[in-house]
């Protein structure tokens, strides 16, 4: 006689993160692995993962880590989870900042400022919650096959053409 063990899986995680470039790989790690083991179609753990990675990128370029009032040592949190229709919310709180995160119309040339319209092309939804003791929360709603069409223009800038950057390579 053969027994099956259930296996309950989560479909809610949250961690914390170190304020900084260390634990964002770790995080992105766990949440592959998570959501994998979840069931989650491999488009949207993508694309969940590279939300996740800008969402931390800009809590530790622009926010202050939790219960901290200077950026340095401290934690951020990262959250993702899997509601009963198998929509993802990915969120990551931090304590707060000058700036209140919108996307941005970097230029060309520009080194940054380009991860929140990834985020607008990626994801079905998102917003910015705050909380009475000042934290920040940048949630995002990740389905299937909701990645816009013109994901490749909402990314650059406008009147970019890169066929025309790579003409005179022939």
């Amino acid at each position: 006689m053969a027994f099956v063990v259930a296996r309950e899986v989560p479909t809610s995680s949250s961690m914390a993160v170190p304020h900084g470039p260390a634990g964002v790989g770790e995080a992105r790690h766990r949440m592959r692995d998570e959501l994998r083991v979840n069931g989650v179609s491999e488009s949207v753990i993508d694309d969940a993962v590279l939300i996740l990675s800008e969402l931390l990128s800009n809590a530790c370029r622009h926010g202050r880590p939790l219960g901290q009032a200077e950026v340095g040592d401290g934690d951020i949190r990262a959250a993702w989870r899997v509601d009963r229709a198998g929509r993802l919310t990915v969120e990551v709180t931090d304590g707060g900042g000058p700036t209140r995160p919108v996307p941005a119309t970097p230029s060309v040339t520009a080194r940054g400022g380009r991860g929140l319209n990834i985020i607008s092309a990626l994801a079905q939804d998102w917003g910015v919650r705050d909380s009475a003791s000042g934290e920040v929360t940048v949630w995002v709603k990740v389905t299937e096959g909701h990645r816009h069409d013109d994901f490749a223009t909402r990314v650059t800038s406008p009147g970019m053409d890169f066929a025309a950057t790579f003409e005179d390579l022939d």
